[in-house]
């Protein structure tokens, strides 16, 4: 009962590490838009992406132990309620556009280890970014009120 309960609050307050890390990475690449220059804005871009990816890598770590692992409910109470499919599809959906980012995040910082800039400030890969970032945050928004209808049993089919 512990456990379930430790596994349960780590999933929660990764929600909480996530949506700021999510939310602040946006507001530095905002920050990169307005003056390229700005490495202190590069700098959060970077934390904040790296926050990101560790509350990625929690999520799925703790969303497994707690659907598969038999110690809070049956993975039959989430594989047969579709709002679990709903967050399971809105997480796929925020990973999947994670791919760009990564890309050009890996690509800047080998480009700032090697002491060159990482953009120019022509390039549209911010407003992309920026973008990309701005539907992450919204559907982050979204997987907890998927996860409360499932929950409570709310059956969507």
């Amino acid at each position: 009962m512990v456990l379930s309960a430790v596994i349960s609050a780590l999933h929660v307050l990764t929600l909480a590490l996530g949506l700021g890390a999510v939310f602040a990475r946006g507001r530095r690449l905002r920050d990169l838009r307005r003056a390229p220059a700005d490495t202190a804005a590069l700098r959060g871009v970077l934390a904040a992406d790296g926050l990101w990816a560790v509350a990625a890598a929690s999520w799925i770590v703790t969303g497994l132990v707690r659907a598969f692992a038999g110690i809070e409910k049956a993975s039959v109470f989430y594989t047969h309620n579709g709002f679990f499919f709903v967050k399971m599809g809105l997480f796929l959906i925020v990973f999947a556009l994670e791919v760009r980012p990564i890309a050009t995040f890996t690509r800047w910082r080998r480009a700032r280890a090697a002491g060159q800039a990482p953009w120019t400030s022509a390039d549209a890969t911010l407003a992309t970014l920026i973008r990309i970032n701005d539907v992450q945050v919204v559907l982050t928004i979204l997987i907890p009120f998927s996860a409360a209808l499932m929950a409570r049993g709310v059956w969507l089919f």
